[in-house]
């Protein structure tokens, strides 16, 4: 089944006519026959929308009660069953009651589209999620009731109903948009002019965004190359040099000029990565085309002229901004360069600005990676012997010992000298070497030897070759040389890169330890990141590593600076101008782990405070309620047996005696318990560990349950367990007491220890109701009580304590599934070592 098609209305303001545009189109399409239903129309009390509605079919709508209401939503099954061609759906962001099919209208209307109906419906823009920040900021409203912008963007047509802000304000004090009582409040507060311009300047850039997005695919689908002019595009081609500043704020200044113009700053690297671009530079000029409202983009082409030409032809730019060339006059004569062959090639479509500034004619230099390609110092030295000695001796060896081998072969042995000297010491060397060779082939194999004449001309034509082939080879070896070099740097780069992202984003790499791997990857003293909270403020450190580590960046041999108030200083040596761009990433990923680290504090700080609000506030419950309770009772028992107006008979006496002796057990072991946690809580207890029996200990624990509740399975040959006797016990009462509370009557409790490996395990099994796998990490929290437990069963801390205490001892706790129904605790204790020096016996911090 086809997918049905949506169409909005979309206004930047309520009353400006979106419900009245769409009820329109609903009589014109009727009138054409197109099948056309109200699913939902709120006409808001306005007579004129009002009257729309008549002569259209209206979708009866489903009543949903709600907290004692009765309200009204759209029905979705009957607007399936009736089945039209288009459904009228107004408000897309509404929220539905709760107990609707759907939260939201959208996903009402998404279930319509998926079966084939029509849909047109209407929305503001300050409901579009994505805005609900810029339109708080405007209007300090924040809207509740939001649409996802891909819903709308997926709509086949998007119509906008504009008015201006003077006459919607005009229609609100008509009351054609609220209610009498409700105009001047809304005149005065969210329909002020400047309200109404920002939102309806929102609504105006939002659609002309979408109708580019149309325009461009468009374009894509008819392959259309043709540049449209619709607005104006203009494209920036920096080369990261200086001027490239001037060359934004130009642009800038001429998209100004025309209605919605576009600034593009693109910068084309070759492929190579051979280059003289700063990334300082860069950095900076992307932050500057950010602040005046462009984008960055970075394109590779070894063909920089028609790299940029494709990229302005892509966006559909109409205007390109170059810089005049930095070259030297004489470089011109190796081509015309960027700007003028941009300027030929850019046809009728594109105009081309050619603007000065102060680096005209100042030269480039050499690319930064030819600068910095390195053959070694052996290899120079290598390469020089060859170049200068190599000939020297090829050329006494062929005079001695070889006097007859003829000029070609004397060429070619020369020609091969060459190569090993360019092979081993680059450019330099191997010229040298062509230039000696070329001058002792002519003074000593060149009839007429030993002197500088060439009889023969066709001699002359095999030096120059042999001259030419040398130099040709020279600059091949020592190209290949210099990017094998920087292929391999930028391999290190790379790799050194992906490690440390990599380590970031997973949050394995401390602030120390990134510093240190800094200190290690270049081979410095020490590594520092400072930081100032102004610009005036003293240099603080905000980690180190290594000795001595600068106080200020002054003192660094090497500082990158990250932002304005936080600077990576380096102690030791300085480094090449190649190695700062790598350090440039890690000074950024210090920050990064910096600002994380802080967030991370900061995040567990309120962690730690949510938690501590937590107990208090289920503290403050319990004592509220079941300190009082207990309290009540003792109070109301001691007030009855103290009253003369009443004659209390033995047995009453005893029966309210009984009562505050059980209020009084309740509060003491309510007391014991807030006082264990909140030993827990501030990390006081001390454990005193000895060998243990538990036989001895684990009997006592159950004094507090009725008799008869519990059966004592613990056999006299378990091994000796090292724990704290007192804490042991507390835990072990606590869990026993627990169970006993939800075992069924007349199921006691099983209590069982065994032997396993280096430990022993006491089973607590109960036949209770059991817990869900979901909930048995919850019930070891404080104040937790499971299920619908009244509050006179404790306000949930024996559970927490016992795991407390256990954990303190060195023991574990956990709760398990009783086969056939049921829960089983299992704390898991150590043993003791079979030999163990005789200690004095002390008290525990905790007994019974």
């Amino acid at each position: 089944m086809a997918r049905g098609k949506l169409r909005i209305y979309l206004g930047a303001a309520p009353g400006v006519g979106k419900t009245y545009a769409m009820l329109s189109e609903a009589h014109r399409r009727v009138e054409r026959g197109t099948d056309c239903v109200v699913a939902f129309v709120e006409h808001h009390g306005r007579s004129r929308t009002e009257v729309m509605l008549h002569g259209l079919e209206q979708v009866p709508r489903k009543e949903i009660e709600y907290r004692g209401s009765v309200f009204t939503e759209m029905d979705v099954d009957a607007v399936l069953a009736r089945r039209p061609q288009v459904a009228l759906v107004d408000e897309l962001a509404h929220t539905n009651v709760p107990g609707s099919r759907n939260a939201k209208r959208w996903q009402d209307v998404e279930e319509l589209l998926a079966a084939g109906i029509d849909v047109i419906s209407t929305v503001n823009i300050q409901h579009l999620e994505s805005l609900g920040d810029v339109v708080e900021s405007i209007t300090g409203i924040r809207q509740q009731e939001t649409v996802p912008d891909e819903v709308i963007r997926r709509a086949d047509q998007i119509e906008l109903v504009d008015m201006s802000p003077e006459a919607l304000r005009r229609r609100m004090a008509h009351g054609n948009i609220y209610q009498p009582d409700k105009v001047d409040a809304a005149l005065s507060n969210y329909f002020r002019p400047g309200n109404l311009t920002a939102l309806r300047e929102l609504a105006l850039l939002w659609v002309a965004d979408r109708v580019d997005e149309y325009l461009t695919e468009y374009r894509s689908q008819h392959r259309v190359s043709k540049i449209w002019g619709s607005r104006e595009r203009i494209v920036v081609g920096l080369t990261g040099g200086p001027e490239g500043r001037t060359l934004i704020r130009r642009a800038a200044r001429l998209a100004e000029k025309g209605a919605g113009g576009e600034v593009l700053a693109v910068y084309i690297s070759r492929s190579d990565g051979l280059t003289s671009a700063s990334p300082k530079e860069l950095a900076v000029q992307r932050t500057l085309v950010e602040d005046l409202g462009g984008t960055f983009h970075h394109v590779v082409g070894d063909d920089i002229p028609a790299a940029l030409l494709d990229f302005a032809r892509g966006v559909n730019a109409t205007q390109i901004v170059l810089g005049v060339s930095r070259r030297k006059g004489w470089q011109y004569v190796f081509g015309p360069g960027v700007g003028a062959t941009v300027a030929r090639e850019s046809g009728p479509d594109l105009d081309v600005h050619l603007i000065t500034h102060d680096e005209v004619g100042k030269g480039r230099g050499l690319p930064v990676a030819a600068r910095g390609a390195r053959l070694g110092r052996a290899r120079l030295i290598w390469g020089w012997l060859a170049g200068i000695a190599g000939p020297l001796l090829l050329t006494w060896l062929l005079s001695s010992m070889l006097p007859h081998l003829g000029l070609a072969n004397d060429m070619l042995l020369f020609l091969t000298m060459t190569v090993a000297a360019a092979l081993l010491g680059g450019l330099l060397p191997a010229l040298t070497s062509a230039v000696v060779g070329s001058a002792l082939l002519n003074w000593y194999f060149t009839p007429p030897v030993h002197t500088w004449t060439i009889a023969d001309p066709k001699n002359i034509v095999a030096i120059a070759v042999f001259f030419g082939v040398a130099v040709s080879v020279a600059s091949v070896v020592d190209l290949a040389a210099r990017r094998t070099h920087q292929a391999a740097r930028l391999r290190a780069e790379s790799e050194i890169l992906s490690f440390l992202a990599g380590n970031v984003l997973r949050g394995e790499t401390t602030l120390e330890a990134l510093l240190d791997r800094v200190r290690e990857t270049f081979g410095m003293e020490s590594a520092a990141l400072l930081e100032r909270e102004n610009d005036v403020a003293p240099w603080t450190c905000a980690g180190s590593v290594g000795p001595r580590p600068c106080a200020t960046p002054d003192a660094a041999d090497v500082d990158v600076p990250v932002g304005d108030h936080l600077t990576l200083a380096l102690s030791g040596r300085v480094l090449p101008a190649e190695d700062r761009r790598v350090l440039a990433a890690f000074a950024a990923q210090a920050a990064v782990v910096l600002d994380r680290q802080r967030l991370q504090q900061e995040a567990d700080e309120a962690k730690a405070l949510a938690e501590g609000n937590r107990i208090r506030t289920a503290l403050l419950a319990a004592v509220s309620h079941d300190l009082r309770t207990p309290l009540a009772g003792i109070k109301a028992a001691v007030t009855s047996l103290r009253s003369d107006d009443v004659e209390w008979s033995d047995a009453d006496q005893a029966e309210l005696l009984a009562a505050i002796e059980e209020g009084a057990d309740r509060l003491d072991h309510l007391v014991g318990n807030l006082l264990d946690m909140s030993r827990l809580q501030t990390g006081t207890v001390t454990p005193i560990i000895r060998e243990t029996d538990l036989d001895e200990v684990i009997p006592m624990a159950l004094g507090g349950v009725p008799e008869d509740s519990v059966d004592l399975d613990i056999p006299e040959t378990l091994p000796m367990v090292d724990v704290d006797r007192g804490l042991l016990e507390r835990a072990v009462a606590n869990v026993v007491e627990n169970a006993v509370k939800y075992s069924p009557p007349g199921e006691p409790v099983l209590v069982s220890a065994s032997a396993i490996a280096d430990r022993v395990e006491v089973r607590v099994v109960d036949r209770g109701p059991g817990v869900p796998d979901e909930a048995k990490p919850r019930i070891f929290e404080p104040f937790q009580r499971y299920g619908d437990s009244p509050r006179g069963a404790g306000v949930g801390l024996g559970l927490a304590v016992a795991r407390g205490f256990t954990e303190a001892i060195g023991g574990t706790l956990n709760a398990e599934d009783t086969p056939g129904g049921g829960l089983t605790m299992v704390l898991t204790l150590p043993t003791a070592p079979q030999r163990r020096m005789e200690e004095p016996e002390r008290t525990s911090a905790f007994t019974t």
